[in-house]
């Protein structure tokens, strides 16, 4: 009877948690292409042909073309589910921030694709050509070794001598040093690459080490790479094949989860490769080669296993939380400042409990640990690579504290929020929004430099408060 009631919760959640998602991504979508078809109408009505001067509202320094052209540029980079400058109309995931400055790249990468996967995708988009999966690689995952084509990339004199500033949201904080290590190993047919194109990494809300959220979507703990027969992640694997499936172009223009190298649509597969895919026979569900298996604990051990941290690279992470204690108990801080979507995640996290008759991911886990969270990732996750070997790194209460910055070491700080607070959605985040991306984008352009810094034309000195 026990035993009755407990599943018939679990489908009660999985109900809810799946409309919930399925309601905020038609929100997104929905407010996306109302916000485009709005300004194609008043574009109609009423051309735009009155000219204005653009002013620099964040008081960062005007600088002459020229100038720009000498700066690194900053590339944000999205994380799962997310989009890159082109998708979803003119909605911007990083809310904005990209405004910030004037030289900021925000490359479209697969939302669901692995962080293997993808990053490979990013140096293409960066370096120019048509990216290259690898051979190895492509075989044991069953998909096509070649994929889209960047005739021109958007930094092609990328190099050790004009290396690029990163900062990955989430999962694509991880992707950028599977990048890193891609470049020191010399991973990239044709290019003579090292860990130096990377001049920073800056991580918010980053999936280092993994998430006890996975297991509830639907991982099993056992090993991080399978995944359970009734729950919400199958669901979205349903959802994803079909979409693929149907390949409708003027959608999938405007929203891509990125699995175009494994053919799933019906003029490559038909109707008996869509079966097969749906019963898990093919795809990237059946070979594993998609984003949820390197979010599990595990996984993100496997990955950082053969991932360095760099001498002569900037490190700095953002880790957030919407949790606190509460006569020993973690529970969240307040309704209101938890985003619907995350809710009942954030109460979930943080009464985590690791199976008792499962392993433990790694010697000398503890379940109160993983309690904090914000939603989506548990705050010891975002802090700094920890596991299965800590990397250097200090904690950080104001950002003076920590200047000159020293490569090679995880800087690291704490801050309250939720998983999404600082991306799509500006206003939620108020003025904790412009403290955050200014603090980063100053840090890039002053703090993080291997030659001494490049002094701008009509420079004003810009000072953030954090």
């Amino acid at each position: 009877m026990i035993r009755l009631w407990i599943n018939s919760l679990q489908l009660v959640e999985l109900f809810i948690s799946s409309w919930v998602h399925l309601l905020y991504g038609l929100y997104i979508f929905s407010t996306a292409v109302a916000c485009d078809l709005s300004q194609f109408f008043c574009d109609y009505i009423k051309p735009n042909n009155i000219n204005f001067e653009v002013k620099n509202v964040n008081n960062f320094p005007q600088i002459g073309s020229s100038s720009i052209d000498d700066l690194p540029p900053i590339v944000l980079v999205h994380g799962i589910f997310g989009f890159g400058q082109g998708r979803l109309g003119g909605l911007s995931y990083f809310a904005g921030a990209e405004k910030k400055d004037e030289r900021v790249l925000v490359p479209d990468l697969g939302s669901l694709t692995s962080i293997y996967d993808r990053a490979r995708e990013l140096f293409y988009y960066l370096k120019g050509g048509q990216v290259d999966y690898g051979e190895e690689h492509s075989k044991i995952c069953g998909h096509n070794q070649f994929g889209k084509v960047y005739d021109q990339g958007n930094y092609p004199q990328w190099d050790e001598d004009h290396p690029i500033h990163f900062v990955g949201h989430s999962a694509g904080a991880q992707v950028v040093r599977v990048l890193q290590q891609m470049l020191a190993d010399k991973a990239f047919k044709g290019h003579d690459t090292n860990p130096n194109w990377v001049l920073s990494i800056t991580s918010l809300s980053g999936a280092f080490n993994g998430t006890t959220r996975t297991y509830f979507d639907g991982m099993q703990p056992e090993d991080g790479r399978i995944m359970k027969p009734i729950c919400l992640l199958q669901l979205c694997r349903l959802g994803v094949i079909i979409y693929d499936w149907f390949d409708i172009p003027w959608l999938k223009s405007y929203y891509n989860f990125g699995f175009d190298h494994f053919n799933m649509s019906w003029r490559k597969m038909g109707v008996t490769g869509l079966v097969d895919c749906l019963l898990g026979n093919t795809g990237p569900f059946a070979s594993g080669d998609w984003i949820l298996p390197d979010l599990t604990i595990q996984g993100s051990m496997r990955l950082n296993s053969r991932i360095q941290t760099f001498p002569d690279t900037y490190y700095f992470s953002y880790a957030t939380k919407r949790t606190r204690q509460f006569m020993g108990f973690t529970v969240p801080s307040g309704i209101l400042g938890v985003h619907p979507l995350l809710f009942i995640r954030v109460l979930q996290m943080s009464q985590w409990s690791h199976p008792p008759d499962v392993k433990p991911p790694y010697k000398g886990y503890r379940d109160e640990d993983w309690w904090d969270n914000d939603g989506a990732l548990n705050t010891i996750s975002m802090t700094y690579p920890r596991f299965p070997v800590e990397h250097p790194h200090r904690l950080v209460m104001n950002d003076s504290d920590c200047r000159p910055l020293q490569p090679g070491l995880w800087y690291y700080k704490i801050i309250d929020g939720d998983h999404i607070l600082f991306i799509v959605n500006r206003e939620r985040a108020g003025v904790q929004f412009d403290l955050i991306y200014d603090s980063i984008f100053e840090r890039c352009r002053k703090h993080a430099f291997r030659k001494n810094p490049q002094t701008l034309p009509n420079q004003t000195q810009h000072t953030v408060n954090s």
